[in-house]
């Protein structure tokens, strides 16, 4: 039986959604009525289409009875997480030719991360990122050359830029194909143990650089639990990437298959053949849902409290925080991966994976399991793992109980009986906390503000000593309409430390942090924000601030402070490539809870 307040939760979506879910599926259904797509270009438009092709696929291609998949890839050879991508389309294509179809490269999207840029003036592009993904990923399917996509993406805003671009083209099938994470390195505590120190100033660079280079040490994602590997999680839950296919690392043997595997399974999906299943029949408002759930128990990227608010209005779905807080507050978390767990997700998946978390959570009534998957109907199908059987994907039924309770737990003895997401609001605004990494002892604390504008101010005020009490960070001035919304990693280090030493600390920020924040509480995502005039505009270093993630306040205790006139901001007049570049988008994007995104309905 589906869990009750699930079941209202994604009614009120769907009720709330009636509107504008039928306008995308009205604009979807014109578009699957043109039928085979390059059917209906001039022999002009389709000779520019197949010109650089060889002979071979050029004949495939000349008629409209063999599919011609689209490869949208975020390759490139700087980020250990997009290196894999570089030989993904010619197995793609030997493939599909196999097959007897044809695979091009549609085109490639911008692929930054977060992991380079935090803490420099590009981290304001990030945010930005995503849309200008879900852009290139429209224009790359703009040919109407193509009867499937494959999107080839990991990372933070990739995935999520992908989808989106990928529902404006929601009457092709879509799938999702993952490069795996890199094996195991150093543990994330000591990793973590290391910054501190040299936050503190007890290592040297070239101590922290020797850490770090152990953590990020081949190709692949990052082993912690942040948003990369929370975007391959959500893509199973959704039913949009192959089972268990998420945490196989790079350069194995199963991970080449399973490429192969996903290459066939969009084949079996177009529109020439009976098992015709297109995007729009995947992501709908349960698919949604499952997507929330399977990030509240796993304690997955608070980063989704806006990407997943972006893709839901994509398909015309229009989700909120309030939906997101009364499904942590039933859903149970089941899933100890560092920030909030010591174990990496090399662990996780050994412990269980994918499977068997979705096992859990069907037993338990919290996830749709009549929903359409890439992997045929029903959400059960995602409780196989894939494995070898002479060079080829075979699919086996997961595990039943976890292999380290540790990492997995199961619904009778969860972690905790809520998920690791909250709502907090006030006289303040709303905003979100990750609970699921912060201590019991640490999710309240009532202290004086300490207001900044740029988070290198803090570091300047614990190296002059003025830190040492307890206090809450106020940082203001970045939300996507004042600086693209940067995510504020190097904030973590110094709180971190300080709450070690026994002091009560917090973060207040109309900015972001991500699936790796830490320890401390942060009440992130803050609207309205700053350059609204919102009332962190009015703010004083010295102000009493009351964050309770426990009862979900969020306040100043005098209230008289908000008879203040806000701070104002000429934008215009500041430095910063968030400021100079994208004023369009600044001008356009929504707020927090609307996914900040230009795609608004």
């Amino acid at each position: 039986m589906l869990h009750s307040i699930v079941a209202a939760v994604t009614q009120r979506i769907r009720e709330r959604s009636q509107d504008s879910r039928t306008r995308y599926l009205e604009k979807i259904s014109e578009a699957r009525q043109r039928g085979v797509y390059r059917s209906g270009l001039s022999c002009g438009n389709l000779a520019h289409g197949f010109a650089a092709c060889g002979k071979d696929d050029k004949s495939v291609l000349a008629v409209d009875r063999s599919a011609n998949i689209g490869i949208v890839s975020s390759y490139n050879d700087m980020l250990s997480a997009h290196h894999p991508f570089k030989d993904y389309p010619d197995i793609i294509k030997d493939a599909v030719r196999e097959q007897g179809a044809v695979a091009q490269v549609a085109g490639m999207v911008p692929a930054m991360c977060d992991g380079v840029t935090q803490g420099q003036d590009g981290m304001e592009l990030s945010l930005f990122s995503r849309d200008l993904i879900a852009m290139s990923t429209a224009i790359s399917l703009s040919h109407n050359m193509f009867d499937g996509v494959m999107c080839l993406g990991v990372c933070d805003k990739i995935v999520p830029g992908l989808l989106i671009g990928a529902l404006s083209f929601g009457h092709l099938p879509v799938v999702f194909v993952p490069a795996g994470p890199m094996r195991t390195g150093i543990s994330n505590s000591e990793k973590h143990r290391v910054r501190q120190l040299f936050a503190a100033g007890k290592v040297g660079r070239q101590e922290l650089l020797e850490s770090e280079s152990q953590s990020y040490h081949s190709a692949g994602t990052c082993t912690f639990y942040g948003t990369a590997n929370s975007n391959q999680l959500l893509m199973e839950f959704m039913g949009l990437q192959l089972p268990g296919s998420s945490f196989v690392n790079p350069d194995t043997e199963l991970r080449e298959a399973l490429t192969r595997e996903a290459s066939e399974t969009i084949l079996q999906q177009t529109a020439l053949v009976d098992g015709f299943q297109p995007l729009v029949e995947i992501l709908d408002e349960r698919a949604i849902v499952n997507g929330i759930v399977g990030l509240l128990a796993s304690g997955g990227s608070t980063n989704h409290a806006i990407h997943l608010v972006a893709i839901a209005r994509a398909a015309g779905i229009m989700i909120d925080w309030q939906d997101m807080s009364e499904l942590s507050a039933i859903v149970p978390l089941l899933c100890r991966i560092y920030p909030n767990g010591q174990a990496d997700i090399n662990h996780f998946q050994a412990a269980g994976g994918t499977a068997l978390l979705i096992r859990e959570l069907l037993k338990g009534g919290y996830l749709h399991p009549d929903v359409n998957t890439i992997a045929g109907q029903g959400l059960e199908n995602y409780c196989q793992e894939p494995f070898l059987e002479e060079g080829r994907v075979a699919w086996r039924n997961g595990i039943e109980q976890s292999l380290d309770a540790d990492v997995i737990s199961n619904i009778e003895q969860p972690f905790s009986k809520e998920g690791g997401l909250k709502l907090l609001s006030g006289n303040l605004g709303r905003s979100v906390i990750k609970i699921s990494a912060v201590n019991e002892a640490h999710r309240k604390v009532c202290a004086p503000a300490i207001v900044i504008e740029h988070q290198d101010e803090l570091q300047t005020l614990f190296d002059a000593g003025e830190l040492e009490k307890d206090f809450v960070a106020v940082v203001r001035l970045q939300g996507p309409k004042a600086n693209g919304m940067p995510e504020l990693h190097k904030l973590t280090p110094v709180l971190g430390l300080l709450q070690d030493q026994g002091f009560k600390v917090a973060l207040l920020t109309d900015g972001r942090m991500s699936g790796a924040s830490g320890k401390v509480p942060a009440a992130i995502h803050l609207q309205p924000e700053a350059i609204e005039g919102g009332a962190i505009a009015k703010l004083k270093t010295g102000d009493m601030i009351e964050l309770d993630a426990n009862e979900g306040r969020l306040n100043v205790l005098d209230e008289s402070v908000l008879q203040r006139p806000a701070k104002t901001y000429d934008i215009q007049q500041t430095t910063g490539m968030g400021r100079e570049l994208f004023q369009g988008f600044r001008s356009l994007v929504g707020n927090a809870e609307q996914g900040a995104s230009v795609f608004t309905e």
